[in-house]
């Protein structure tokens, strides 16, 4: 192919220094530090999915000093570790009367009739009621392993489901180094709520 050719023209080629400069990535964005940010680092708290980008000697610097609630008094913290349990999403009260179902929760023995509140310990005015009894589940036995398990996830061996997977989301920002400005000293503790959760999963509990 001849130089001259009109490929050769649309060809455009970055000088060596540019290339150079470009290939690096981002530059470390500690102040006063010009190496390559090779390493990223989370900006914090309502930042999810920000990151800042440090050389490794900073991102050392700056994990050590990362603290997630960083800015919150201790009744915030609190406040955020019982809606964490939600997920941080609203809740409401079921039904209209709730003091009068909670009561009848508490107490399944009453049954309306005719207005009247009958205590029915026996279920005998189901029919006319309209009531129906709900058959209960057999209860699975609870293998010593799984039961350690619940323990460790302060949990009781009834839990199930969402129960189980919003503790286990809970222990583990309590317990993450993240959470603790980079101290390791929890990790044992976060190993064996890992352990746990993993064994009551393949358990099928959740």
């Amino acid at each position: 192919m001849k130089q001259a050719s009109s490929i050769f023209d649309s060809i455009r080629v970055k000088p060596g220094k540019e290339r150079t400069t470009s290939s690096k990535g981002p530059k470390c964005e500690w102040d006063g530090c010009d190496q390559p940010g090779t390493h990223k680092a989370p900006k914090g708290r309502d930042r999810e999915g920000q990151y800042f980008h440090f050389c490794v000697d900073h991102v050392k610097a700056y994990n050590k000093s990362y603290n997630y609630f960083s800015g919150m008094d201790d009744d915030s913290v609190r406040s955020y570790q019982r809606d964490s349990m939600t997920g941080h999403r609203p809740t409401w009260k079921m039904g209209v009367n709730s003091q009068a179902d909670a009561a009848n929760a508490r107490d399944g023995s009453r049954t309306n009739i005719g207005g009247e509140d009958v205590n029915d310990p026996h279920n005998f005015f189901a029919s006319a009621t309209g009531a129906r009894s709900q058959p209960q589940e057999p209860q699975r036995k609870v293998l010593a392993l799984e039961k350690r398990s619940f323990e460790t996830l302060n949990l009781r061996v009834t839990a199930r489901g969402a129960e189980i997977k919003t503790r286990y989301k809970e222990l583990v920002k309590i317990h993450h180094p993240d959470a603790n400005g980079g101290d390791r000293s929890s990790e044992d503790r976060l190993r064996e709520i890992i352990q746990a959760y993993n064994v009551l999963k393949k358990s099928g509990y959740c």
